[in-house]
């Protein structure tokens, strides 16, 4: 088969047809002016069009300048003058902009006063501290023993590691008990 124009120099003027008859069966449609569908016809064979051995080149390099064409930006950033600074404010007052209607309306953020840097107790001590609060209650979220004992919450969590069990799951979700081996020392320093 051979192109009877082109437009550019670098495409193929002779191709080769392939045909197939093995793919999914299709179907031609068409739509009228009132909506009806109608069944056009079938298709039958796929053609497949593969540029000549020695136009090979030229196809790559039209291939190319495809690629290289569809990486050029086509948007351009214009930095806007004095004059055109209140445009925008115009804009916002009309309706238009950003902030807009009551929706648009953010709520002020919660100042947060500066929080007083916990310092680490010895260990040994929040250790105490904490088998004491487990007896008052047997679960804990991280936050809660954080307000208790005034720590540091990385330190904290480490020394929670080795005491504790995080619950994932189950109606207690979400909060740490003290691992099996501990409640009994617990239960029996309590009896005493």
């Amino acid at each position: 088969m051979e192109m009877a124009q082109t437009n550019n120099g670098n495409t193929p003027k002779n191709y080769s047809l392939n045909m197939f008859k093995d793919f999914v069966p299709m179907c031609v449609f068409s739509e009228s002016n009132q909506g009806k569908l109608a069944c056009e016809g079938k298709v039958e064979h796929k053609f497949d069009m593969e540029p000549h051995k020695e136009n090979l080149s030229d196809y790559a390099k039209l291939c190319r300048e495809r690629t290289k064409n569809s990486m050029i930006k086509t948007r351009k950033v214009h930095v806007l003058d004095k004059e055109h600074v209140n445009v925008r404010t115009m804009i916002s007052m009309i309706g238009g902009g950003p902030h807009s209607g009551p929706k648009d309306k953010k709520k002020p953020a919660p100042t947060r006063t500066p929080e007083v840097k916990r310092t680490r107790r010895d260990r040994g001590d929040i250790e105490n501290i904490l088998f004491k609060l487990f007896e008052r209650q047997p679960n804990w979220s991280l936050r809660h023993l954080m307000q208790e004992t005034d720590q540091p919450e990385q330190f904290l969590k480490e020394i929670m590691n080795d005491l504790c069990v995080y619950n994932k799951r189950g109606p207690n979700q979400g909060t740490h008990e003290l691992k099996p081996e501990y409640k009994k020392s617990v239960e029996d320093t309590s009896a005493t």
